[in-house]
């Protein structure tokens, strides 16, 4: 039995509403000793190929969600990034690989730790699905202004 041919396909396309998402529990440090389990979703979407976001499920009504650089996110999963509002940088504890967030805003700052191997997973996918300087040419320029200027 011959194998298939997947030549003429074109899976390296992503359509503009495909999504890579990530579930998982991340801890708000509270102090050295002290951290709090906070439900977490990553999302990335090709139709706004250069963010992330990462949504925290709070116990509130709202969920709070933060949106930054793809970029950030993997340079953070190697080396200390960021300056202002949103810092990333590695970590190990205890044997655990762990990825550090620093955000800030008008509201508070918080530092939260996740697992590094599922974020590194989940960036890869990512980057699969919109590789690095491919981002502009999924980005649709025209449809981004016409709902700008409302006029879609």
């Amino acid at each position: 039995m011959a194998a298939a041919d997947h030549r003429n396909e074109h899976h390296d396309e992503p359509t503009a509403h495909a999504c890579v998402q990530q579930e998982l529990t991340v801890q708000l440090v509270l102090s050295p000793e002290r951290g709090v389990p906070v439900p977490a979703l990553l999302m990335y979407c090709a139709d706004d190929p250069y963010a992330v976001h990462v949504t925290f499920h709070l116990g509130q009504d709202s969920p709070v969600t933060w949106v930054f650089s793809r970029e950030l996110l993997v340079e953070g999963v190697f080396r200390a990034c960021g300056n202002g509002d949103v810092r990333i940088w590695p970590t190990r504890v205890g044997g655990r690989a762990l990825l550090c967030l620093a955000l800030s805003s008008p509201a508070g700052d918080a530092l939260l730790e996740a697992p590094a191997a599922p974020v590194a997973s989940w960036l890869e996918r990512t980057l699969r699905l919109v590789p690095p300087g491919t981002e502009a040419s999924v980005l649709d320029v025209d449809a981004a202004l016409a709902d700008l200027l409302g006029s879609s």
